[in-house]
């Protein structure tokens, strides 16, 4: 019997796969890595100090600044780089509940955020802030009237998702942002699925604050960004330093940095061309599988979408038995959003959109990314039928679906 070693797992050699899950994370495209290197070894110099090899790890910083700031239409003044998106989410949340928490106490989300968002307006719930969870219809979408409504005299942020990381649906931002301009409102959005698929603007979008993360983009974990419109002013979430302009204490992860501005400069040289192949793997992947899957329906707008995510319900059957039975043919998926697809509660996301609790446990997200070829969608569109018929087989729900002669 050949013996496996850890190294066979790490570099990916047990088998070939088809990675379906890139809205969880993506692998670090191999210029981001070469530009990356130089900063874990020659380059090494700590950015504050002042010498030589210190003063070229601030050069690549700024210029890293400058790409973002671009890509954004922002001014490099205006970012703060972070630990990740969770990070950048939470420091507006929070910061802006230290900074205004005198003048109101009151914030509007959504019921469809990503937890980096919802966990923190909890957290802030418990020291006496009040919090308004919006509703969504059943695409996703959330109302900017709605918003408009819930506004109050002592409301001191509103924070809403640009584009949902589970079943890809995109909101409204210019027109909630501009209601809140309007009111004297802060305004922050989670673009961290957005950011690469869709254009990003500050200004257009009318936001004064915006999250994004690199791993989502095809650059390195562990960093992320976060836009504050000038005026804006955060106390520091972290303590312990002068770095990020006095806004974010701690030695800057400057690899990782320079692996972000890297990512969006391919970004800005190849997105338009990866979002429309993804765009077309994407709708295929949604006939193939609606086509040929009965009580399947797709979940999120079926327009107003992200171009690299496909969602589902499948009727019938659990969606961790979906993951499993891909994942012994190689093929990774989702579902429900990665933080959370360890849990067996239903999505949230799903239930917000109206979904019994039934139907959402049998959610699955595949979402694709610039590596996905035509020969990968056609595979997947040809196991997964089989797999879901063997799943509902076994499933008591299908059964009784059959006494009842809702299925046949």
């Amino acid at each position: 019997m050949q013996m496996m070693h850890v190294s066979d797992f790490v570099h990916g050699k047990t088998q070939d796969i088809i990675y379906l899950d890139h809205a969880a994370t993506t692998k670090v495209d191999p210029e981001v890595f070469e530009a990356m290197v130089p900063h874990l070894q020659e380059e090494y110099g700590n950015p504050s100090s002042l010498y030589g090899l210190a003063r070229r790890s601030r050069i690549k910083l700024e210029q890293a600044r400058e790409t973002v700031a671009s890509f954004i239409g922002a001014d490099a003044s205006e970012i703060v780089f972070t630990g990740c998106g969770t990070e950048a989410d939470n420091y507006v949340i929070k910061g802006t509940a230290l900074a205004k928490g005198e003048q109101g106490r009151h914030i509007i989300t959504s019921a469809i955020e990503h937890h980096a968002v919802l966990h923190p307006c909890q957290a802030l719930e418990k020291q006496g802030f009040e919090v308004t969870y919006l509703p969504v219809d059943e695409y996703g979408l959330v109302s900017p009237e709605q918003v408009a409504e819930a506004l109050r005299d002592d409301t001191i942020l509103v924070t809403i998702m640009y584009a949902n990381n589970e079943v890809g649906t995109i909101e409204p931002i210019a027109e909630i942002g501009a209601i809140c301009r309007e009111r004297g409102v802060w305004f922050h959005t989670d673009a961290v699925q957005a950011v690469g698929k869709i254009p990003v603007n500050v200004d257009e979008l009318n936001v004064d604050m915006l999250a994004l993360s690199a791993h989502k983009i095809y650059g390195p974990k562990g960093v992320g960004a976060l836009y504050v419109r000038k005026g804006v002013r955060l106390p520091p979430l972290i303590d312990g330093g002068a770095q990020e302009e006095g806004r974010r204490g701690g030695t800057e992860n400057v690899a990782g940095i320079v692996g972000l501005g890297k990512a969006i400069e391919l970004l800005q040289r190849r997105g338009e061309e990866d979002n429309r192949r993804e765009a077309a793997l994407r709708d295929r992947l949604i006939a193939g599988i609606t086509e040929s899957i009965s009580h399947c329906r797709l979940t999120g707008h079926p327009e107003q979408r992200l171009p690299n995510i496909a969602s589902f319900v499948v009727q019938y059957v659990e969606g961790e038995g979906i993951l499993l039975s891909l994942d012994m043919e190689g093929i990774c998926a989702s579902t429900g959003s990665a933080c959370t697809s360890a849990s067996l509660d239903p999505s949230h996301v799903l239930i917000a959109m109206g979904y019994s609790h039934t139907l959402a446990h049998g959610s699955l997200r595949l979402s694709v990314g610039r590596e996905n070829t035509e020969e990968e969608i056609e595979r997947v569109i040809e196991l997964l039928p089989p797999i879901v018929q063997r799943l509902r087989e076994m499933s008591p729900l299908w059964a009784d679906a059959r006494k009842r002669g809702e299925v046949t």
